[in-house]
């Protein structure tokens, strides 16, 4: 089973667990400030769930493409929509600041 390290903690999930919701589920903060209520819910259509996500993870769907490469996102960073992301393998989470993690400065990393 897969191990995904964010925030300072490590779980486990399955193969093909959709990121956000193990996020979620393990008390991870995965959105900036009012960006907890104020979210598509995982559909992709917001871009608040925004990450860095390394090591094994699918492919970015269209919902993932098309929502990045709007603003304020930018294509030269490399981050995913948690919510449109699979968990394939061993991954680390960082979330970066911003209303939409689209920022320059992490708020929490794999580590902590």
């Amino acid at each position: 089973m897969p191990q995904v390290t964010a925030q300072g903690k490590t779980f486990i999930c399955d193969r093909g667990a959709n990121l956000r919701q193990v996020l979620l589920q393990n008390s991870v903060a995965l959105h900036n400030g009012n960006a907890s209520f104020i979210n598509c819910h995982g559909l992709g259509s917001c871009g608040t769930c925004a990450v860095e996500v390394e090591e094994e993870v699918s492919e970015a769907n269209w919902r993932d493409r098309t929502r990045r490469s709007l603003p304020p996102h930018n294509t030269n960073q490399n981050r995913r929509l948690a919510c449109q992301t699979k968990v394939l393998g061993d991954v680390r989470v960082t979330k970066f600041d911003g209303f939409w993690g689209q920022g320059t400065q992490p708020l929490w990393t794999p580590e902590g």
